[in-house]
C-alpha cells in the first residue's frame, strides 16, 4: 500500500503534533513540509511577508517529489492552502492522495500560534493564511476535521475516517 496522507491547513492548525502522532499510531511515516521549504521562502516568511504563488512552486514540487517516493504509506504536513496547489501535489505524487483538512476558528489559531515558539511562521501571517485558504470541495479526496479536540481525539478520528476510504 502506497497511501499518502497530507495534513493541510493554515499554519497552527497542528499540521506536525497530528501528522506526527498519527504516523506513530498507524506505524508510518512522517516527513514536515516546513522542512522542504528553500531558505528563500524561509527568510520571506520570517520577515512577515506572506508567500506568492511563485514562491511555494518549487516548495510544492518538493512536497510532492517526496510523496513520489517509494514507501509504505506516508503523513507529511504541508499548507496546501489553495486547489490548484493540491492539485500540483496530486499530479506529481505519483500514489493517490489524501488530504486532511485540519480546520479551526481564526480565534483558535491565533491563540496557538501566539503560544508557540521557535518557529519561522510569524503570527502576523495569520490573516494572510485564513485570505488564501480554499477548503477541499467535495470533489477532492479530503477529510475535514475540527482542531477544537484533543490531539488523541484528532488522532482517533482521522485514522478511522482514513479506515474507511478505499486505498
Amino acid at each position: 500500500m502506497r497511501r499518502r496522507v497530507v495534513l493541510m491547513g493554515v499554519a497552527g492548525c497542528g499540521k506536525s503534533a497530528v501528522g506526527a502522532a498519527l504516523a506513530a499510531r498507524l506505524g508510518a511515516a512522517y516527513l514536515d513540509g516546513d522542512d522542504l521549504h528553500p531558505p528563500e521562502n524561509i527568510a520571506k516568511m520570517s520577515r512577515g511577508e506572506p508567500l506568492t504563488d511563485d514562491d511555494r512552486l518549487p516548495w510544492l514540487a518538493r512536497v510532492a517529489g517526496a510523496l513520489a517516493e517509494p514507501r509504505g504509506i506516508l503523513f507529511l504536513g504541508c499548507s496546501a492552502l489553495k486547489r490548484r496547489y493540491r492539485d500540483q501535489i496530486r499530479a506529481q505524487a505519483g500514489a493517490p492522495v489524501v488530504f486532511v483538512h485540519l480546520s479551526g476558528s481564526k480565534a483558535l489559531i491565533t491563540a496557538r500560534m501566539a503560544a508557540r515558539s521557535g518557529h519561522f511562521m510569524p503570527k502576523s501571517l495569520i490573516e494572510s493564511q485564513f485570505a488564501a485558504l480554499e477548503p477541499p470541495m467535495a470533489d477532492e479526496e479530503a477529510i475535514s476535521v475540527d482542531i477544537d479536540a484533543p490531539i488523541d481525539t484528532l488522532v482517533a478520528t482521522i485514522a478511522a475516517k482514513l479506515q474507511e476510504m478505499p486505498s
